[in-house]
């Protein structure tokens, strides 16, 4: 435990006799109010005092001139008689105004009437501290009571200063619990964040992997699609290459053709099957041109037959 700490408890035990030494206090200070308020008093007595008599001279002059305006009518042409009705409303008005004053003055002195009274009162219920206290200074080292409450005044002094740094390091308390209040939100609302993150990430990811899958059988389609092609290939060489030996061509020697060279082994083969033809067209325009020969030789034989039977 801290010696602050330690204070506050001390100061915390200390609390009844402490608040008594406070009523002292506030019953001194209360006592040289009361001599302050009993001065106010008299002074502003001795203003209404003279207040009261201003307004009697006031109000002898204001009934003056009120009987002095009732004959003007005789002095109506005069300019006395126009200078002393103006004198009359001015001192009219100022008659007003202390009457006003007047009334200001007395709330005030009856304030003050109640207020004296309240401190009368509040001074009756500590006169019971006031003993004690006496009581206490003659069994302490203290000369006197004056002397007593001033020790008690510069512990109350203390007491406050210990109040106020406990209120400060209260309030730093207060300040680090919202601080911390806020950071914990904070962090709630990254961890929201965090998570949506998370939670799309994962979303992507899933999606990704059914594309990953697709473009998966996509490709094994592919592979499987090439292979076939592949072997058909391999299929249609092979039957080129065998067209190509039964035209009669030849993979070694002067033509030096290459057994992968499918193509040269096509135009070959075309060239083969152009050839042969001609051949077969010639040939079967030559049977035509026999065949219509022979037809001819024996459609002429039976006429001559004919002829020599006759």
């Amino acid at each position: 435990m801290t010696s602050e700490e330690q204070d506050v408890q001390g100061w915390r035990a200390a609390a009844p006799s402490l608040d008594r030494t406070a009523a002292l206090c506030a019953l001194q200070r209360q006592r040289r109010e009361e001599e302050e308020l009993q001065a106010s008093y008299e002074q502003r007595r001795q203003v209404l005092e003279s207040l009261d008599q201003r307004i009697e001279e006031l109000q002898k002059d204001y009934k003056n001139a009120h009987e002095f305006c009732l004959s003007l009518d005789v002095f109506l042409k005069e300019e006395d008689a126009s200078q002393a009705a103006e004198k009359a409303e001015r001192e009219i008005r100022e008659v007003l105004q202390k009457e006003e004053e007047l009334e200001r003055l007395k709330e005030t002195y009856a304030q003050l009437i109640s207020r004296k009274q309240e401190l009368q009162l509040e001074q009756q219920r500590h006169y019971l501290y006031w003993d004690f206290m006496e009581q206490v200074v003659k069994m302490s080292k203290f000369e006197d009571v004056d002397s007593l409450t001033v020790h008690l005044g510069s512990l109350l002094h203390f007491r406050e200063k210990l109040y106020k740094k406990y209120n400060e390091a209260q309030e730093q308390v207060d300040q680090l619990r919202q601080a911390l209040a806020a950071l914990e939100d904070q962090h709630h609302v990254i961890q929201l964040q965090k998570n949506n993150e998370l939670s799309q990430l994962q979303s992507d990811l899933e999606e990704t992997h059914s594309e990953v899958l697709l473009w998966e059988r996509h490709w094994n389609h592919i592979q499987e699609t090439a292979a076939k092609e592949t072997l058909l290939l391999g299929k249609i060489k092979m039957a080129t290459l065998n067209l190509y030996e039964m035209a009669g061509g030849k993979l070694e020697g002067e033509e030096d053709i290459s057994v992968n060279d499918t193509e040269t082994q096509l135009e070959r083969i075309k060239l083969f099957i152009q050839d042969h033809e001609d051949m077969i067209k010639t040939h079967q325009s030559l049977s035509e041109k026999q065949s219509g020969e022979q037809k001819g030789k024996t459609a002429r034989r039976p006429a001559g037959t004919h002829h020599k039977k006759h």
